[in-house]
């Protein structure tokens, strides 16, 4: 009997329906980019100072501008090295006092400042810029930074929890039915999120929106290579990350556009609710109905396809077998991803890939938004890299292998972090082609371990062994950003070192992949 790539060899392996199909799940790829590294934007942190009413009269009184206010009133203005102080702390002595003069008025209270008492801001901070963010509205900055970790670290725990469990559900029930479910949950979430009322709200939304965004993303992944032929699986997975590249773009544009966290958060939400005409827009997989022993359904879209592509189905083509090995159990389990020697291996090298990759990517987004002179121009242009990366690997892969390409990558991500160190502050056009190389290095490999592990899992396995090794890189995405934020703090250049000689020294290891 005849499998599935046997009978799309006629029926067209990337005809109409195929490029109808990529187009619509490409859509969704690009969706996801809000809420993986939206947090550059909704989490944006500004310029911010102490906010003290005593002052803000005494500013009044004298006709003081901007700079004279910050000149007389901060702690540590002017000092790099001294940050902290300028941003959380205040000099405890009485702003409202009749006796301060409008010029340098602490000279009257101390000789020197230094000796004059310091204490954390008491009345919210001032933050110069003219949007807002999350960390503006409700003050994310301080001794509450660690509230901002937190809401990246959330959405990262709905992405392990939900792609695992999802993963299993959709290779017990069904592709199509999880992506309709998923979406509807992410679209609903994503706008209440954005009329939270108060930052519990809000993460609470944020975790609901990370259980379900990424395993919709990963069985849209799923069902294009799963339509497509076996000659097309390779082109079509890195297209769809490419799509997520687009979204790079577009979400610069659309935050640029909306500096309001609200309006921005709406904006790239609601578009997700189109997504639920991919009911009637996009059928199930015949491969996994196959792997379910409903071959009569999978033939029925199979022939569905062939009208698409305006071909028949060959009568001798009209039994169907599954496309692995008989015998296969019909409901997956997580004991079947570590069952074989072999399956194990590349289960446990790919949590590991996944794991890393997955730190350094999101951390050197991160790290742009902390650092960037203009974070739109930034992002804007780190995301354009990534469009080499995907044309490096599908001139590369079936040439050369994925070892070497993945290998070489993750070398060029580490040692552009690490040279990223010793540039200069003012050199900032240096420092962006560093960044520019080290994502580009770190995209190349997350997008080769994303093509490859759907490869090496049969059907009845591959969402959920895609799934379970991809949610691995969620538990680097929760530490992510408590490393990149908390070691700023210590040194800005600090998560660059770590990032660097982790990535730098993997070895060349002749078991991954093949």
């Amino acid at each position: 009997m005849p499998s599935v790539d046997d009978i799309l060899e006629h029926i067209g392996e990337f005809h109409f329906f195929q490029k109808q199909t990529f187009f619509l799940l490409t859509l969704l790829s690009a969706a996801f980019t809000p809420i993986y590294v939206g947090i550059v934007f909704l989490g944006f942190i500004p310029n911010h100072r102490c906010w003290n009413p005593g002052v803000a009269k005494l500013s009044q009184r004298c006709g003081w501008s901007l700079a004279e206010e910050l000149n007389y009133t901060v702690p540590g203005l002017g000092a790099a090295d001294k940050t902290f102080l300028q941003q959380c702390m205040q000099y405890e002595v009485d702003w409202n006092q009749s006796t301060l003069s409008c010029m340098d008025p602490l000279s009257s209270l101390a000789d020197n400042r230094s000796l004059l008492p310091l204490g954390p801001c008491q009345h919210g901070w001032v933050y110069d810029t003219p949007g807002s963010s999350i960390v503006t509205e409700f003050d994310l900055v301080c001794a509450h930074s660690w509230m901002l970790d937190l809401f990246q670290s959330a959405v990262n725990v709905g992405f392990f929890v939900g792609a695992v469990a999802i993963g299993y559900l959709a290779d017990r029930f069904g592709r199509k039915i999880c992506l309709i479910i998923t979406v509807f949950i992410n679209a609903s979430s994503g706008v209440l999120m954005a009329i939270s009322p108060n930052y519990t709200w809000m993460l609470l939304f944020r975790l609901i929106q990370g259980l379900v965004s990424k395993a919709g993303w990963i069985i849209g992944y799923i069902l294009i290579t799963e339509f497509v032929g076996m000659s097309y699986r390779r082109t079509v997975g890195i297209l769809y990350q490419v799509a997520f590249t687009v979204g790079l773009l577009v979400l610069t544009g659309v935050a640029y556009a909306l500096p309001h966290w609200r309006w921005l958060q709406l904006a790239v939400t609601l578009p997700n609710f189109c997504f639920l005409l991919y009911y009637w827009c996009i059928p199930e997989s015949p491969r996994w109905l196959i792997s379910q022993n409903k071959a009569g359904k999978a033939m029925k879209i199979i022939k569905h396809i062939a009208k698409k592509n305006g071909k028949s189905v060959p009568a001798t083509l009209q039994s169907l077998r599954a496309d692995e090995e008989a015998g296969q159990k019909l409901n997956p389990s997580f004991l079947d991803l570590v069952r074989t020697p072999q399956i194990r291996k590349h289960t446990l090298i790919l949590m590991y890939i996944w794991f890393t990759s997955s730190v350094l990517y999101q951390g050197l987004i991160m790290h742009m938004g902390l650092v960037g002179e203009n974070i739109y121009l930034d992002f804007f242009y780190s995301a354009l890299v990534e469009f080499p990366a995907a044309f490096i690997i599908i001139l590369t892969i079936d040439r050369i292998g994925r070892r070497y390409p993945w290998a070489m990558s993750n070398v060029m991500a580490g040692v552009a972090c690490l040279a990223s160190v010793f540039v200069p502050d003012d050199a900032h056009w240096l420092k962006v082609i560093l960044a520019c190389l080290g994502r580009m290095g770190i995209t190349t490999a997350f997008e080769i371990v994303c093509l490859v592990n759907a490869e090496l899992y049969p059907t009845f396995i591959r969402n959920l062994g895609v799934l379970v090794c991809s949610s691995v890189c969620d538990i680097g995405g929760i530490l992510t950003p408590f490393l990149v934020y908390r070691l700023s703090e210590l040194w800005q250049k600090l998560p660059l070192v770590v990032f660097g000689e982790k990535f730098s020294q993997q070895p060349l290891n002749r078991s991954l992949f093949f």
